[in-house]
């Protein structure tokens, strides 16, 4: 495997590490350069993908190419070939480096399994939470939801099923209300579609509607429950489904600085349109910390909540790895990253929330499309 360190980063100096993650990496990487101008403690930061990805790697100092595994033709048989795994490559290169904090990304689990050996390292891995039962935990939304009925936090309900027989016994007990339906394990909203349950004959979503108008996630519930019995995907890869009210109220993602079930700094937003609202919600702080607490979140994570027809906020979900929309919060008068960071290498002390929430100033946000030059797309 070709590896794009760029040698010519040598120095004793301390190190952060971003592994790759889902779509915020270039803004972290850019908000850390802009906290290493202004420190009087010098650190090198690193960055690390799979892919070669020249618009995320030129806010790094250094940088790395994640293995992954490789496909060769082998006497016209495809086999995989095996590599050092991802962990133990980005442990050995961090120990290289000096490196004191790794954020891993996308990846948490496989780094999670290995905590006692970035430890022994002496490096503070932020992969979300603490265990790889709690990120399993979070990563499954049925087990998720459960937990958080057990502590008591407002969630929203959720019914789970495997196959078509359970779908239509959960839609004949629960279809007089609006529901929606999601994967038990999903991102970016894959597999969201609202349907047209609970609503009068006349006003049940057009056949054509989620074909046409795909932004809007609608489907008529008929449709629905016709491609999901006559899928050959659904057959050959079962897909575990969850069947949940819709929840009318404002959607708000919450991005969190937290360490070991305590929240240091979290920023609050919600979208009308295209815009952005930044500030601090304290009615759905007051949901989100509890949670914090209760899946023992560590590192940098997001949080989604909705609010019900009463207006109160229940939760959707924990992402353990930073939201897209991170680079958002630098708007606000507060970075996150460089907050957290900023804490973890030492440059910083310990971060208190009434103290960051205090420094917040609410502001509107237009996300916009920029173009980078790409001079080698090599992989």
């Amino acid at each position: 495997m070709t590896n794009l360190a760029n040698d010519s980063v040598h120095s004793t100096s301390i190190a952060a590490w971003l592994a790759e993650g889902q779509s915020s990496q270039r803004d972290m990487l850019e908000s850390l350069q802009n906290l290493k101008s202004k420190s009087s403690t010098p650190f090198n930061i690193i960055a690390s993908h799979r892919h070669n990805r020249p618009e995320i790697f030129e806010f790094a100092d250094s940088v790395y190419r994640e293995p992954s595994v490789a496909t060769v033709d082998d006497e016209a048989q495809e086999t995989t070939e095996p590599v050092i795994p991802r962990w133990q490559f980005v442990l050995e290169h961090a120990k290289e480096n000096n490196v004191k904090v790794l954020l891993t990304g996308r990846n948490g689990v496989d780094y999670e399994a290995h905590r006692e050996a970035f430890d022994a390292a002496g490096i503070r891995l932020l992969t979300g939470a603490t265990s790889v039962a709690a990120l399993e935990s979070i990563e499954d939304k049925f087990s998720f939801m459960q937990q958080c009925h057990q502590h008591n936090i407002p969630v929203a309900d959720a019914w789970r099923f495997d196959n078509v027989t359970e779908l239509e016994a959960l839609l004949a007990e629960h279809g007089h209300q609006p529901l929606c339906v999601k994967p038990v394990v999903g991102i970016f909203a894959q597999g969201f579609w609202r349907l047209d349950s609970g609503k009068e004959p006349d006003e049940h979503y057009d056949s054509f509607e989620h074909l046409y108008f795909t932004e809007e996630k609608k489907i008529n519930t008929a449709q629905f429950i016709n491609a999901y019995t006559n899928s050959l995907m659904v057959r050959e890869r079962p897909i575990p489904m969850l069947l949940m009210p819709y929840l009318s109220g404002q959607e708000y993602s919450i991005d969190v600085v937290c360490e070991y079930g305590e929240v240091l700094a979290a920023v609050t937003r919600y979208k009308t349109g295209k815009i952005q609202h930044i500030g601090y919600e304290q009615s759905v702080m007051d949901v989100v910390i509890p949670l914090i607490k209760a899946f023992g979140c560590d590192g940098i994570v997001s949080v989604q909540t909705k609010a019900d027809d009463e207006g109160q906020h229940r939760v959707l979900e924990i992402n353990s790895r930073p939201s897209g929309g991170i680079g958002y919060t630098t708007h606000s008068g507060v970075d996150l990253t460089q907050v957290g960071f900023g804490y973890w290498l030492g440059l910083t002390d310990k971060p208190t929330l009434a103290d960051f929430m205090q420094q917040i100033t609410p502001c509107q946000v237009r996300s916009i499309m920029v173009g980078v030059k790409i001079e080698d797309t090599a992989e």
